[in-house]
């Protein structure tokens, strides 16, 4: 007797289902992207979880979050370079309950999308300035370092970034051997440089630095995982938090 095929747990249904080039083309074959494939994108690429974050989240092993994740991001590589229709359907997935606390922080002001179980280790930054998040990445004079192990918070230190900005800043948080930056606004050119320095965002933050920490570790984060600011045209007195940015 063959064995069941384990169903994928999902957090939410995709809000639109079916995308059409911007030509109306209708002529060309659709894609068609199961559910569980979809999630992977959404939870990677759009809420910024690791693969092994994302097979826990997902209950199934991290090889099939990997299988799944390539087979996606394939489908809408052949939408884009083949102008084809793409249509999320179908799938081996089952919803979350509405008592697992994915569901409710997904629906709910885009909070920490994964509570974290057991134990938690991390260095982590924070853009920072007398004692709030500083709302520029790229313009940032100092981090705030946390180490946390078990949980906790066990050290802390603020260091300077000796004047640099953008793309460099990337370069400093890896020489502190960072995984992990809350920050305000900040340009998708960092973005970049951050997650090709293997760390995790969470932008679009305000407020108290440790108290940003206490809510991540705490898994009950507000941010934007969408957050993106551009400086072009803007004068130097800007800030991200003036109009939105973040």
């Amino acid at each position: 007797m063959a064995r069941p095929t384990k169903k994928k747990r999902i957090c939410t249904l995709p809000r639109v289902r079916e995308f059409i080039p911007g030509d109306n083309s209708t002529d060309m074959p659709e894609v068609l992207m199961p559910l569980e494939e979809y999630e992977t994108v959404r939870l990677m690429d759009y809420n910024g979880l690791t693969q092994q974050e994302c097979s826990q989240q997902m209950n199934v092993a991290r090889t099939t979050v990997q299988a799944l994740y390539s087979a996606a991001r394939k489908r809408m590589a052949a939408c884009l370079v083949e102008g084809r229709p793409l249509k999320i359907v179908g799938g081996e997935y089952a919803l979350c309950k509405e008592e697992i606390p994915c569901c409710h922080a997904h629906r709910n002001n885009h909070q920490c999308p994964f509570t974290r179980k057991g134990s938690i280790n991390m260095k982590l930054a924070v853009t920072y300035s007398d004692g709030q998040i500083f709302q520029h990445f790229g313009k940032t004079s100092e981090f705030k370092i946390y180490d946390i192990e078990d949980n906790k918070v066990i050290s802390s230190q603020v260091v300077g970034t000796n004047g640099q900005g953008h793309g460099a800043l990337a370069g400093i948080l890896q020489g502190y051997h960072i995984d992990t930056l809350i920050c305000g606004g900040i340009g998708g050119g960092a973005q970049n440089a951050l997650a090709n320095a293997g760390i995790r965002l969470y932008g679009g933050v305000q407020g108290s630095a440790d108290e940003a920490v206490e809510a991540l570790l705490a898994g009950r984060l507000s941010y934007d995982p969408a957050v993106h600011c551009d400086h072009h045209g803007h004068g130097s007195g800007h800030t991200c938090g003036d109009h939105g940015c973040h």
